[in-house]
This record gives C-alpha cells, structure tokens and sequence, in this order.
C-alpha cells in the first residue's frame, strides 16, 4: 500500500512541475531579464549630417549609443546625411526599419524632419538645433537644443583671464587684447555663442574686442584653417569657433596662439595652445525623449537642457595653458549662472551703437514671414532660449567687428 501511495504522488508531481512552470512559479532562474517577454526592443534612429570626423556631430554620436543601452532601447544611426531630400529619405528608411523615435542633429535637417513627422503620425521626429517646431504645431515633431550660451560664457571667462595673464607678462597691452572667432554661418545661433564668448571674456578683460569672420560651411577644414590665419594676421592674440573641424585649432597651435574650441577637447591635437572648451552633453535629452516614447507621454514642442541639467558642459581645463586661478573663476562663474546672479545677457553689460537696451523684440515663431515678434528683454537681461529651445539673440552689439556679412 506504501508503495502505490509513493507511486501515486509522484505521478501527481510530474504533472503539476509544467502546469507551476507555466505560471513562473518559484524565484529560481529569475534573473530580471526583461527579454524572457520576447518583445523586440524598441528601435531609436539618429541622423548626423557628417561623421566622428566632425567634433559636432561626433559629439552627438559620442553618448547616442550609450544612452540607448541605459533605456534599453536598438540604436539605428545614419551619417553624412546632407540638408536636403537625403534627409527625408533616411528618415523615411528609418520608419521602415521600426524606429518609433527619430532624432536629427543639423539645423538644416529640420524642414525634411517635419515633413517626414507629417507623413508618418505614428513615429515621433526631433529636430536638435532647429526652430520650427513652436509655428509647426505638429504632435509628433519637437526641436531641442541647450543653453549653451552659458558654456560658450564660462569658455570665453577662461579665454580673458588667459588675456590679462598675457598683458601682466607683458606679452600683449591692454589695448591689444583682440580675440578672433571663425564662425561657420551668421545664422542667430552663431551671433549668440560669439556674443556670450565675448562678454565672457569682457566681464573679466574689459579692454577685450573682437573679430568675427564666417566660412559658409559648418565643416570645412581648409576654410576654417584659412579663417583662423586670416584672423591671427589680423592681430587676433586668441581664437575660438563656431566651426566643426580641426582647422582653426591646428591653424593656433602652428602659430602658437591660444585658442578655446567648441564641441570638445582638442587638446590631443593642440596640447600647446588648446584651453578649454564647452559642449552640450546630448545624454539628457536622449534619455529624457526615449523615456517619454516608451511611456507614451507627450513631449513638447520646444526642449532646453541647461547647466542644471547637465546638458551644458565644460571639458577639462588645459591648466598648462590656461591662466593661473582660471579653474577656481570658473566655479563661482558657474555657480553664479546656476543661481541666477549672473545673466549672460544682462543689457547692462553691453551696448549697441553706444546705447543700453531695456527692449527688443526677436524673431521667436521663426516663420516666413521673418517678424520679430516677441519681447525678451525684461529684468534687466535678454532670456535667450526661454521661449523656445535654439537660440534667437541676433544683436550685433559694440566691440565686436565683423569682417565679413555674406553667410545667412
């Protein structure tokens, strides 16, 4: 009888082990492995228009992939992707592949960035640098950008206290403290980064002027190398850029001029003449974009990382370059930012044709019709990129020179 009652159960046990199988009964073999589910995971797609060759788009490819591990999301990236019909295309090549979240990095990718939103509902599209998704209205197309005015202020702190080590040593007069920047196009988002570069450093170097030359291109290693001689023959004694290659920053360390780049270090090319330099980290917006597709929640039209968010970075200070005491300036210069003491734009610290402003309307709702529409300046200082994400200081304010106008 004990004998067919063992018999018995363990039959019973061989046909309940399946059945508590099914039901993931147990903690053994739970290892939290969201892929025992088998759903695919969701697929991100990034258009740059070059490649790591560019310190720009580099700069957005750099945490792109990594970001994407965090969320557990496939990365798709396309690179060398002109401004033009090319950029539809890949996007449209990125719908069909499954990618629910499609990001740009080029200013001129964004008018084929919201075509493609238009024609695929479904699919959410961002335009990073761009400045039509506010008139759009579109649910599905968002641009994104940083405050990185507030970088290119700390960067241009770094670059006058460098100018008045120079003028102590005797190297330099006060008078001669002429920066020079390479910018690519005399779009607004170049007039702002030089502009809070320059009074970055003015605020520190008040003798500070400065000479603004465009290259027409966002990625020209010739011109901007061109662009960068051209300035230092001109008596520029320190050199920054708006411009993606590594032109200017080796046309400096030929000559042996100082120079602040822009999108990351080039110290490894420049070790003699690279300061510092500021960028946006991407990494918050990748994350914050990815999470909201994944949750089904709403993004805005407009998103604007800053220095609080992390979005807005400084790269390691050169302190064989860099002036003495620089690092400890820039601490409290940042944290002076960060609570609002200090404003980049702040209308008491710069006039234009010898006057302070206290009103000036700007060209927000980038539309066709070109209006400036929108009163920024309240509190005693420009909000740049408060009412939407790129930036739209376009004032050409006293002290800085422009040597040529015929990039827009």
């Amino acid at each position: 009888m004990k004998k067919k009652l063992i018999a018995l159960m363990m039959c019973l046990a061989m046909v309940m082990m399946p059945m508590l199988a099914a039901c993931g009964g147990g903690n053994s073999g739970d290892s939290g492995d969201s892929g025992d589910s088998g759903d695919a995971a969701m697929k991100v797609g990034l258009i740059c228009l070059h490649d790591e060759n560019s310190t720009y788009d580099n700069n957005f490819l750099a945490s792109f992939e990594e970001s994407c591990k965090k969320m557990g999301v496939e990365p798709v990236i396309k690179k060398n992707v002109p401004e033009g019909q090319e950029c539809y295309d890949a996007a449209g090549e990125m719908v069909d592949a499954g990618c629910k979240l499609i990001i740009s990095d080029s200013f001129g990718h964004a008018g084929f960035m919201l075509q493609a939103a238009k024609d695929n509902p479904d699919v959410q599209f961002v335009s990073c640098t761009g400045d039509n998704a506010l008139v759009a209205k579109q649910d599905n197309f968002h641009n994104a950008f940083a405050s990185i005015y507030e970088g290119r202020y700390l960067a241009g702190v770094a670059a006058g206290m460098k100018l008045n080590e120079m003028i102590e040593k005797g190297d330099i007069t006060a008078e001669q403290a002429k920066m020079g920047y390479a910018g690519a196009f005399t779009y607004a988002e170049v007039v702002s980064g030089y502009t809070s570069f320059y009074l970055g450093a003015k605020s520190v170097c008040p003798s500070v002027t400065m000479d603004v030359t465009f290259t027409g291109s966002w990625y020209d290693e010739t011109a901007e190398k061109e662009a960068a001689n051209k300035l230092i023959q001109g008596g520029c004694v320190l050199i920054s850029q708006h411009a993606d290659s590594m032109g200017a920053p080796t046309a400096c360390e030929e000559a042996g001029v100082p120079d602040v780049s822009y999108n990351g270090s080039t110290k490894s090319a420049a070790p003699n003449t690279y300061i510092i330099s500021s960028r946006i980290n991407w990494s918050p917006f990748y994350e914050y974009a990815i999470q909201a597709v994944q949750n089904g929640e709403t993004m805005g039209s407009d998103w604007t990382g800053n220095l609080e968010t992390g979005s807005v970075e400084l790269t390691e200070l050169n302190e064989d370059v860099a002036a003495e005491g620089t690092a400890a300036k820039l601490e409290e210069v940042e944290a002076g930012l960060k609570d609002g003491s200090i404003h980049v734009f702040d209308t008491s610290t710069f006039t234009v044709d010898g006057k302070n402003l206290d009103s000036y309307k700007a060209d927000v709702e980038a539309d066709e019709a070109y209006e400036h529409e929108t009163e920024v300046i309240s509190d005693g200082y420009f909000h740049e990129s408060e009412y939407r994400s790129a930036p739209y200081f376009d004032l050409q304010i006293d002290g800085i020179n422009l040597l040529d106008t015929n990039f827009g």
